[in-house]
Order: C-alpha cells, then sequence, then structure tokens
C-alpha cells in the first residue's frame, strides 16, 4: 500500500543491529535508542539510566506519559518495572511506532497505550493530571521545536499532578541548551535538577511542580524494591549520581 502524503512528511528511521544489539537511528551518526537483543528491557544507553531516576522521586506513579516512543527503552523499563502504573506514550512518526515489534514494545493494553499524536498539544490539552511525564522527543534534526518552547515547558507544567514531576532529556551541544534550561527555570522556578551523562552529550532535567528536594527525597540504595537484582546493579551508579547532584546544591 503506497505512503499517505502524511507519512510521507516524516523521515524514516533505519535499524542497525550487531551480535547483540539492535539500535534505531535516523543517521548513522546518532544513536536515538539501542536495545540489547537477549535483555531487551535493559536500559543500554547512559542517558535513558539517568531518565528513569525520577523512580528515586516518584517510585510508583498512579498515571505516566512520555513524549517520544524511540526504540522503546523506556517504555519497556516501565512497562515492566511499574506494575501498577498506568502509561501512555505520545509519537508523531508513524515509521517509528511501525518499528516497535522489532524493539519488543509490548502491546497495548489495559494499562500500556502507544499513541500516534503530537507530544506539544497533548500536554496542552492533558485527558488527566499526571504524576510523571517523561519528554524524550528527537528527530532527524534534533530537538522539535515544539518540544522545547516556553508554552511547551508551561503546558508540561500544568499538565503535572501538584507534586508531578517532569523529566526532560535535552541535548548537552544543542546552541539553544542554556535557553532551554532558562524557559524550563521560568516555568518551575528553584525546583529543577541538572545531572549530565557519562559521555556528557545529553543532559536529563528534573522539574517538579512541588517541592523537588522536600517531597520528592531520593530514596536509599535499596530503593526501588521491585527492581530485579541486575537491573538495581545497572542502575544504582546512576541513581547515586542524581542523589548526589541533589546534595550538592541542585535545585539552583
Amino acid at each position: 500500500m503506497p505512503e499517505s502524503a502524511d507519512h510521507a512528511q516524516y523521515l524514516k528511521p533505519f535499524v542497525y543491529e550487531t551480535l547483540n544489539t539492535r539500535a534505531l537511528h535516523f543517521s548513522i551518526c546518532e544513536i536515538q535508542s539501542r536495545m540489547q537483543t537477549q535483555r531487551p528491557h535493559a536500559l543500554d544507553l547512559d542517558y535513558t539510566r539517568t531518565m528513569a531516576a525520577f523512580m528515586l522521586f516518584s517510585p510508583e506513579p498512579d498515571m505516566l506519559a512520555m513524549i517520544g516512543l524511540g526504540g522503546g527503552s523506556m517504555a519497556k523499563f516501565c512497562h515492566r518495572f511499574l506494575p501498577a502504573t498506568r502509561i501512555k506514550v505520545i509519537e508523531i512518526n508513524p515509521h517509528v511506532i511501525a518499528l516497535r515489534e522489532q524493539f519488543c514494545v509490548p502491546p497495548d493494553d489495559g494499562r500500556f497505550k502507544v499513541r500516534r499524536g503530537d507530544g506539544a498539544d497533548f500536554v496542552r490539552f492533558p485527558p488527566y493530571r499526571l504524576d510523571v511525564l517523561l519528554v524524550d522527543g528527537f528527530d532527524y534534526d534534533g530537538q522539535p521545536p515544539a518540544l522545547c518552547s516556553q508554552r511547551f515547558y508551561d503546558d508540561c507544567h500544568d499538565a503535572l499532578q501538584p507534586n508531578g514531576l517532569l523529566v526532560i532529556n535535552l541535548h548537552a551541544g544543542h546552541r539553544d541548551f542554556d535557553v532551554h534550561v532558562a524557559r524550563i527555570r521560568r516555568t518551575f522556578g528553584a525546583e529543577i535538577l541538572l545531572v549530565a551523562d557519562a559521555d556528557g552529550s545529553n543532559t536529563i532535567v528534573f522539574a517538579c511542580k512541588g517541592r523537588l528536594a522536600g517531597r520528592f527525597k531520593p530514596a536509599d540504595a535499596r530503593r526501588p524494591e521491585h527492581l530485579d537484582a541486575d537491573t538495581r546493579a545497572e542502575l544504582m551508579p546512576t541513581f547515586t549520581a542524581v542523589a548526589r547532584a541533589l546534595a550538592q546544591g541542585e535545585p539552583a
């Protein structure tokens, strides 16, 4: 069946496989998402492990939404380790959604749904208030302007529950990185935390509608208790780094 004009406006990603991994790319120079084929639920890229540190502040959210599916790393992780959480994933590119089975993204069910849509529209007219909102929206050109505008961050704030948490993946090398951070600060005030990933290419921003260092005080190394031993061991170095950043002066 020929593609519709609507589908044709979106760039098709491609899949690159090695012996042990499967990765989603828009260009060969940059990885959008990578999966360990023997452990498809593992968070293989460092920035995803940093984003998962939202569990230190909100270990068992009722309502969680994600903007950006990619290869489904965060979606699979949350589906597996947050069994009581209702999860909605918003992805604008139909070609990305079409690859969900290749990346072992679970099928939709009563608590997990992947929907095609515009993330900016989703937070502007949220169907319900969110406990956690994860934003990881990238295309071939990087971060779409609609997902890093002042209006977008204001709408994210409004879409959250009174003590809700926003977690954003920013490209640290983006020419407007400081502008984006300033916009988030304008919306959330002092209640933000910036944590760079291991190679410095991404910065994860944790922004709280309530008090980040108070109500969302990081848990100890035994939390979240519902992670299996291997996953906990993989995540603890990153979780410890997030807790350390908060203790050393963030939010700023």
